[in-house]
């Protein structure tokens, strides 16, 4: 699983920084958590396939979250898109994309299945899953865990050959823990997988604009990665508190108290330039924290 923090600035690019966008790429796929402008831009140079986008997760619909949508479906569309592609947000979702197609006057060759959500498993592919969880911010806004499915073992091929059970379905059953019934006789999992060589699945929490809170807790418990927004610093809470945004201590505090592995810090006012800083306060609360910069990537 790679990750690319495709940019890191809240409100308006800097020169340093473009408007926060993450990519993960599994399984070949890579998913989009929002696309604010020059977000394709950010693409091209870091190497994310905008054609392999599988789907896009809004967290919500302010400007900094939403605007390069349109402008990425034409380029999809130009360059001979043919698939479907998801896309994932909170309440208004589908009027937002369709709103934004129709200003835009597009022209697209390939059908968006846009989908409102609110807490719970919302997508599944054979070895990933998305849930979503509410954040509490100005506007509905949605937090997104991306979890690899746990993989309970190593299925011994010369093992299922040896006991002659045919290759194919019955296989797949037996790696997903059910008995198959070859003839008159039945076999058990663990007769041909060797569970020692299972693990579990690696987890990534992505949590945008919101007002830190034990709501969303249980959500992202012991993720791998939590990307967690940090518009502010302490000196700046009362601004924090107003936009119901995070600061970089907070977000550390989040991290502590989640069990977190790794805290990436993203979502940076253009007021604070000073990476450092910015960690420095997180680490008072939760020492693994770094800040992301753009075009950052990670491997887990």
């Amino acid at each position: 699983m790679k990750i690319v923090f495709l940019g890191t600035s809240c409100s308006n690019p800097t020169v340093e920084r473009n408007l926060s966008a993450t990519a993960i790429q599994f399984g070949g796929k890579w998913f989009l958590f929002d696309c604010p402008e020059g977000t394709q831009r950010q693409m091209m140079q870091s190497g994310v396939s905008y054609m392999k986008v599988q789907a896009i997760f809004f967290s919500h619909f302010h400007a900094d979250h939403f605007l390069g949508f349109p402008g990425l479906v034409a380029t999809m569309s130009m360059h001979g898109r043919d698939v479907p592609l998801h896309v994932f947000g909170p309440k208004g979702t589908e009027e937002q994309v369709r709103k934004s197609l129709n200003l835009a006057m597009m022209r697209k060759d390939f059908e968006i299945i846009a989908k409102e959500v609110r807490k719970g498993k919302i997508f599944e592919e054979e070895k990933c899953i998305v849930e979503a969880f509410p954040l509490k911010h100005e506007v509905p806004c949605t937090g997104f865990v991306f979890r690899e499915k746990d993989k309970p073992g190593e299925f011994q091929r010369k093992k299922a050959l040896e006991l002659k059970i045919p290759e194919g379905p019955l296989w797949s059953k037996l790696q997903k823990g059910q008995q198959v019934k070859v003839g008159s006789r039945i076999f058990r999992p663990e007769e041909v997988m060797d569970y020692s060589k299972g693990r579990k699945g690696k987890k990534v929490s992505i949590v945008m604009d919101t007002l830190p809170s034990e709501t969303y807790f249980e959500a992202i418990m012991d993720s791998d990665l939590l990307v967690h927004e940090a518009a502010f610093l302490e000196d700046q809470k009362e601004r924090a508190v107003e936009t119901k945004h995070s600061t970089a201590f907070q977000a550390g505090e989040v991290a502590q108290k989640t069990n977190a592995k790794k805290l990436v810090l993203t979502h940076l006012s253009p007021r604070n330039r000073d990476n450092e800083k910015i960690g420095e306060e997180a680490k008072k609360a939760f020492a693994n924290s770094v800040v992301a910069r753009d075009l950052m990537e990670m491997e887990l």
